[in-house]
């Protein structure tokens, strides 16, 4: 069935980039599955061991497909970095990234790239967990996986609207990239969540589209237990990063008062608290009913009060 582009064409400049690694039997179908509104298709062998990059090159015919050839394997993040700077060099408007494995339905590209067309947003991103249907087609462990990870997400990188921030379909504008430091963003499998938290610090117009994947016979090269470890404790540091230069060094108002004192009373609370616990337990005393009432207000007021910042650091989000 012939692809027919809604409402745009090649003047607009959109490029795909395709980060290949141990892709070799989708790459093919990935890349005749792309339509003509798509102008350049730079897909990068990161030091791929099944040589993905050579075989396309034997095999395709498709005049807009230029491959680059990483030198050591860098990670998803690295390869789509040198797609990206790829893109700007032949002065493309619109990015999309695209991965290699299958999974995203490029017939959906137009959907990312009409927002930012319009100038109704500056990078988009698909959501797999519009649709109650797709969602059951998702394997379980990547459905509790995403939403313990769109949490830390949110939370880091202050875009309290968005979800599934590990999907790599995405897109971004020319202008956009333009401002952004890639030398700064994760090189490996972070790389999507720390886009999205240096978007975030330039307020960036981040926008959800609803894309269900698809799910074949690939295997994902993402090491679960690496995540379990790895993930929360980058997003603890972009967290204070984002902390300190949104509320102490760019501005300052009632939020940047709100969580320290709030930390600070709940962990004088509940340290307090934890003390007379087991000072009590050791020495079988009771502890008195105003050290008691002081632990339960200290830890009442610190709650109320990050709970507080949290309300003002949402509602700036949706802003």
């Amino acid at each position: 069935m012939a692809r027919v582009p809604k409402s745009t064409s090649r003047e607009s400049k959109i490029s795909v980039v395709v980060p290949a690694y141990k892709v070799r039997d989708q790459i093919t179908s990935v890349i005749d599955s792309i339509g003509p509104e798509v102008e350049k298709i730079i897909v990068v062998d990161d030091k791929c061991p099944e040589n993905s990059g050579n075989y396309l090159l034997s095999v395709s015919s498709d005049p807009r497909v230029e491959v680059i050839f990483h030198a050591s394997n860098l990670g998803v993040g690295g390869a789509v970095k040198t797609g990206y700077l790829r893109a700007l060099e032949i002065g493309s408007e619109v990015i999309v990234k695209i991965d290699g494995d299958g999974q995203m339905d490029s017939f959906k590209i137009l959907d990312l790239c009409r927002p930012i067309l319009t100038g109704q947003a500056d990078y988009t991103k698909g959501n797999r967990f519009f649709e109650i249907e797709a969602i059951k087609q998702m394997p379980k462990l990547r459905i509790f996986g995403n939403l313990f990870l769109s949490f830390m997400t949110k939370l880091s990188t202050g875009l309290w609207q968005i979800f599934d921030p590990n999907n790599g379909f995405t897109a971004i504008s020319g202008s956009m990239l333009n401002k952004l430091q890639l030398d700064k963003i994760d090189n490996r499998y972070f790389f999507e969540s720390d886009m999205l938290f240096r978007l975030s610090l330039l307020r960036a117009r981040v926008l959800d589209i609803p894309l269900p994947a698809i799910y074949g016979e690939e295997k994902s090269n993402l090491i679960i237990r690496r995540v379990l470890f790895e993930f929360p404790l980058k997003h603890m540091r972009n967290f204070i990063k984002r902390i300190i230069y949104t509320y102490y060094l760019r501005d300052f108002n009632i939020a940047s008062l709100e969580l320290p004192i709030g930390i600070s009373l709940f962990g004088f609370g509940f340290g307090l608290g934890a003390y007379n616990w087991i000072n009590g337990y050791l020495t079988e005393t009771v502890t008195q009913t105003g050290t008691l009432v002081l632990v339960a207000m200290s830890i009442l007021a610190g709650l109320q009060l990050i709970l507080a910042f949290l309300s003002y650091d949402t509602k700036g989000s949706q802003e």
